[in-house]
């Protein structure tokens, strides 16, 4: 190959991504401003291409986009991941509307392969406009952390920022700890939707709490997408027993909006790709403020679970409160499995408005709202044992046997 394409700032970053640097160049004698290539990442294979900003700001012309369509033509007939690095301004405005129409084929390409092959999105400078949307089309996006990430330029968002809105699901301090965690995920990831997720040996979990992932999960395994955006539910990919898994871990709070869309965004993902999941259900029901948003983002999380056809586990920790429950554990959400701590709290409502309304004459007559509370949640109506008496759990587990 011509000696000066390896110098070009988006080869370099290829030379990164795959194994021992080795990959082979598509369409060579365009890889100035941008590269595509096909090799391995991890002993997978893998498509991916790469944006050079100090190539004329990585502008995009109509050739470079044409380089990336067949990239992602080919990831589909083959059934391979893509991984996109980007680096640019946009498009080279002196194509004019042949490279808008070009950027227009390329972003439905992505939009096509979505849920067919994994795709993801490494944003290492500049991705602005439809670059943007492009890259939130991908199943997961990492940026480094002083990238530029916004749809309406000029802006002074951060790829920072774009991760507190949700919009980014993993911060790296720099590109080298950008690409590890790619790799990290093209490992956990199967190559495409019809492939079994991939099995590795494993080691035991940590057992550091109880009801926490890494409790779970295989020891050094976890990798938690989407951190800093609605920390009351933890969402994360990771393996169990050597099989990769989506956990969603629900902080005990009331459910809010953020958090039901942080956790649809995993189910939706396990469920293209038949990986099975998780859910630690210890919610407090929904949030009261905002009905009219609550209601959307409660009805779009009781969807996606209920429609997802991958296996789907449901552990009741602490306590599983109205609508929460059902959307969360409830058989009518479509749970394959539903296990429950022995003194978890499976409430239908708020346990204060339950005593309030089956203990009403009990509280009339002077008995103790303290211990009309306790019955509830212990032995009562509200208690995990309950719930499996009618049927509503499978099987009921100290916290040790987590």
């Amino acid at each position: 190959m011509n000696g000066s394409i390896y110098e070009s700032a988006a080869v370099k970053k290829l030379e990164a991504l795959f194994d021992d640097g080795s990959f082979t160049l598509i369409d060579e004698y365009y890889c100035v401003a941008a590269a595509a290539a096909y090799g391995t990442v991890g002993g997978a294979p893998c498509y991916a291409f790469s944006q050079n900003e100090a190539e004329n700001g990585g502008a995009m012309n109509i050739a470079h986009l044409n380089q990336i369509k067949k990239l992602y033509n080919l990831a589909v007939k083959t059934g391979i991941p893509i991984v996109g690095i980007y680096a640019s301004d946009g498009i080279q405005l002196t194509d004019g509307f042949g490279a808008i129409g070009a950027y227009g084929e390329v972003i439905q390409s992505a939009a096509s392969v979505s849920g067919v092959v994994p795709q993801i999105a490494l944003i290492d400078g500049p991705c602005l406009g439809s670059a943007a949307v492009m890259a939130e089309l991908a199943d997961i996006v990492i940026a480094v952390k002083n990238a530029d990430f916004y749809i309406t330029p000029p802006s002074g968002i951060t790829a920072e920022d774009s991760a507190a809105a949700g919009c980014v699901d993993i911060v790296a301090d720099n590109f080298e700890g950008a690409v590890n965690n790619v790799r990290k995920l093209l490992t956990l990831l199967p190559q495409n939707n019809l492939s079994p997720a991939p099995v590795f040996d494993f080691a035991e979990p940590s057992n550091s709490c109880y009801n926490d992932i890494a409790a779970i999960a295989d020891e050094g395994s976890v990798i938690e997408l989407k951190k800093v955006y609605a920390p009351n539910v933890t969402v994360a990919l990771a393996a169990v027993a050597g099989s990769t898994v989506g956990f969603i871990s629900f902080g005990g709070n009331a459910v809010s909006p953020a958090d039901a869309y942080k956790a649809e965004g995993l189910i939706k993902l396990c469920d293209a790709y038949q990986l099975p999941v998780i859910t630690i259900a210890d919610a407090d029901g929904y949030e009261r403020d905002n009905e009219a948003q609550m209601l959307i983002a409660a009805t779009k999380l009781t969807s996606a679970y209920a429609a997802a056809t991958c296996p789907k586990i449901s552990l009741i920790t602490n306590k599983s409160i109205g609508g929460a429950y059902i959307t969360l554990a409830g058989r009518s959400a479509n749970a394959d499995l539903v296990l429950a701590w022995e003194n978890a709290v499976v409430s239908p409502m708020s346990v204060d408005s339950a005593v309030a309304f089956l203990y009403s004459e009990r509280l009339a007559k002077g008995e103790s709202r303290e211990a009309l509370t306790e019955e509830y949640i212990r032995e009562g109506f509200g208690s995990s044992k309950n719930a499996a008496r009618e049927g509503m759990i499978d099987i009921l587990i100290s916290p040790e046997q987590t």
